[in-house]
């Protein structure tokens, strides 16, 4: 018999890229209002596939995480709200808890000015954490042999609309590397924007589904057909998949990403130059090898003017070696 799976979605509830998003005609957005409708039939749909299925959900608000539902009774609805006898209970207390959450973390961010970064790290830590409470509770109620035919099947679903933040990098690889041993699916739905690239690594890394959502209209469709089907179901179907990955890092120096960069040879971190000393483990590096390593650095074209046409490639390179010409 398979087992219950576990979800835990994060939220990426960012106002301004949503209010960017929501004004987006090319490609058509989507409104908050629209795809938090579109989410809680995706929610109840997970509760519904199995009574043991258990579900969170993290907000990443501007600079902050929070738990907006958890299943397990951590988060759950008011006891005052009326009740419908047309809808099932349970669909009722996590649509009544989820809104109710949002509603009162969104009314308390305030008129900023500028808005802190998204808080989509510490979610995502929260939820490894959260996961790792839950199987350690399974794990030690019973027999080795019971435990584990009875474990839950943990995934982590990230919902985005944000740009990539260059600073999170060391922190979304330590998360990654702690999805891995925890075995724990990450999938990532992007539907505003352009393409993540930590997130992208987050989601090959641990076998999951990469989806850049092109018609908003039809995100319920999109969340149905790859994010429900649990990861021990996805082996017997067609699951979407990244034709290429962007395995671009994060220098440890300026936080920026870079295409080429210089690594440590003792700690690993990546600096976009080299550097006499590393700032992560103090390691003094030898004077010849900095100067190898400059040498060895790629020349930057030089931008020529507006209405200039381009240099040939031998000549933007320094040597006077004339481009060899196409036959007529």
């Amino acid at each position: 018999m398979d087992k219950p799976s576990h979800l835990s979605v994060v939220l990426d509830l960012s106002p301004t890229q949503w209010a960017l998003c929501a004004q987006s005609t090319n490609p058509p957005g989507i409104s908050l209002q629209a795809f938090l409708s579109q989410l809680l039939a995706f929610l109840n749909a997970h509760i519904a596939c199995k009574d043991e299925n258990t579900l969170a959900v993290f907000g990443a608000l501007p600079g902050q995480s929070v738990l907006l539902y958890s299943s397990t009774g951590e988060v759950t609805a008011s006891d005052n709200e009326p009740t419908d006898p047309n809808t099932y209970r349970p669909f009722k207390t996590l649509d009544s808890a989820v809104m109710n959450s949002l509603a009162e973390r969104l009314g308390s961010l305030g008129d900023a000015q500028e808005e802190a970064p998204i808080g989509l790290v510490g979610c995502l830590t929260k939820a490894l954490c959260y996961i790792n409470r839950i199987t350690t509770n399974t794990v030690s109620s019973g027999s080795s042999r019971e435990a584990s035919s009875s474990s839950v099947d943990p995934r982590i679903l990230m919902l985005s609309v944000s740009p990539d933040q260059s600073s999170t990098y060391i922190p979304i690889m330590n998360s990654i590397f702690s999805a891995q041993k925890l075995k724990v699916t990450i999938d990532v739905c992007k539907i505003f924007g352009a393409e993540n690239v930590f997130l992208q690594q987050a989601a090959h890394l641990t076998g999951g589904a990469y989806v850049h959502v092109e018609k908003t209209d039809a995100l319920l469709q999109y969340m149905m057909m790859s994010f429900l089907p649990p990861p021990a179901i996805r082996q017997l179907i067609a699951v979407p998949t990244q034709d290429r990955v962007d395995f671009r890092a994060a220098c440890f120096c300026h936080k920026r990403i870079v295409e080429i960069g210089f690594v440590c040879s003792v700690c690993l971190s990546i600096f976009c130059q080299p550097v006499p000393v590393c700032s992560t483990c103090r390691t003094k590096f030898p004077i010849k090898t900095l100067q190898r390593l400059n040498a060895s650095r790629p020349l930057a074209a030089p931008s020529s003017a507006p209405g200039t046409p381009a240099r040939p490639l031998a000549q933007r390179n320094g040597t006077a070696t004339p481009a060899t010409p196409r036959p007529g």
